[in-house]
């Protein structure tokens, strides 16, 4: 087993990543590749460990990091992208493990009756527990960064300026978010463009949030904030958003996803789909899906189009922010880090390794792998009347990263 992970390692190393890293077994013997100080130290506290690894790619070692079998040293990132080589990608899952994981997808997929029960295992960690790591907005996607310098804070309230220009909000509009987390995006637009909007979430404690927040603004006759499904949305609107909750529709419901939009907007209404997908088909990582996000799905830019066609939207700007996701998840990761033991405290080391395991693999996966970040703007049938080049998006911002608020929050 050791020679054989040997060969692996050096033969994706020699492919052009060219990190330096050490390698360190249960009893001792210690593998080194690269003449540079090691980026990491891997160890294998166990034989299990690096079998299981060996035989079951992200699963089998994600679940002995999550034990403590497993430890790294130094930097996730470089040890991320030599696991995205396709080598290692496209280790087969022995059969009881494949179909292990199969059980797992057909019986978490969201139906109206499971899909709280998939939202609630990843949201409900309690608003605490995201609190220390969010900024300030509790804005739990991708941000927007118009400078390197960017802070988390400044970069999340640019997205939602970004995503109201791309809607082409108008004081009075009414606006559906689809999947509204703890309110972020409905407050911005009330706050900067006097819009007046409903949000649905299926997290409980995202709603208790959100209303808290809105109550304390004074926002209580332009938002209202619903723990509902967003199949069982009813109305019609001006400008509808989704934004990080197409992940987690799954593809048996991604025509239901699109039917819904349309029916809740008006003829000729804007839409923006603000999603991670792919550009080319490949595996759903069976560690992510079975510890972080029950029930989702990832789907390909070509397979949004399709069936937004098919439902009468059409799709007319896609943007790809990848960068920008892996460094939000960047900053995400470092605040993690810095409150290790608060968190670990509210819950316990298995954890706290689970979830740096997975911010690690996510801002990995948008720098080097096959992960991207889309939004999408679309609008129910035709539309004439929109502008026919991009410079309301730009013109207007060059000068400030954020539209004045038009609402007192006193």
């Amino acid at each position: 087993m050791k020679r054989v992970f040997q060969q692996l390692l050096q033969a994706v190393t020699d492919n052009g990543s060219l990190v330096s890293c050490e390698v360190r077994f249960w009893d001792g013997e210690r593998l080194r590749i690269g003449e540079e100080e090691p980026a990491f130290v891997l160890g294998f506290e166990t034989e299990r460990a690096l079998k299981r690894t060996l035989s079951e790619g992200s699963l089998g070692f994600g679940e002995e990091y999550m034990a403590g079998h497993i430890t790294v040293e130094g930097d996730w990132q470089p040890l991320i992208r030599l696991g995205l080589d396709p080598r290692i990608q496209n280790l087969k899952l022995p059969w009881h493990v494949a179909l292990r994981m199969l059980w797992h997808a057909v019986t978490s997929r969201n139906t109206l009756r499971r899909a709280p029960r998939n939202i609630a295992y990843h949201y409900d960690r309690g608003n605490e527990f995201y609190r220390l790591w969010l900024d300030e907005s509790m804005t739990y996607s991708c941000a927007y960064f118009r400078r390197p310098d960017d802070t988390l804070e400044q970069a999340q309230q640019q997205k939602y300026e970004h995503i109201c220009r791309k809607l082409q909000l108008q004081l009075g509009d009414t606006l559906v978010d689809i999947g509204c987390g703890w309110g972020g995006m409905l407050m911005y637009a009330a706050r900067h463009y006097g819009v007046r909007g409903v949000g649905c979430t299926l997290s409980q404690p995202q709603v208790e949030w959100a209303r808290a927040t809105v109550a304390r603004e004074h926002l209580e006759q332009f938002i209202r904030i619903e723990r509902q499904d967003y199949r069982q949305l009813s109305g019609q609107f001006d400008k509808l958003v989704s934004i990080g909750m197409f992940e987690h529709v799954g593809k048996q419901f991604i025509p239901t996803f699109m039917a819904q939009a349309r029916a809740l907007l008006k003829p000729g209404g804007l839409g923006l789909l603000h999603t991670i997908g792919k550009d080319r088909p490949s595996a759903g990582d069976p560690w992510t899906m079975k510890y972080i996000f029950p029930g989702a799905y990832l789907p390909l830019l070509d397979e949004i189009l399709r069936e937004m066609g098919k439902a009468g939207l059409v799709p007319i700007d896609v943007e790809n922010l990848r960068l920008h996701y892996s460094e939000t998840l960047r900053q995400w990761r470092q605040r993690f880090e810095a409150h290790a033991a608060e968190i670990e405290a509210m819950f316990d080391a298995r954890f706290v390794r689970m979830w740096r395991m997975f911010l690690n693999s996510a801002e990995a996966g948008f720098r080097y792998g096959n992960l991207r970040l889309y939004q999408i703007t679309f609008t129910n049938g035709l539309n004439n009347a929109l502008p026919w080049t991009r410079e309301h998006l730009y013109v207007e911002a060059l000068n400030r990263e954020v539209s004045p608020s038009l609402i007192s929050t006193r």
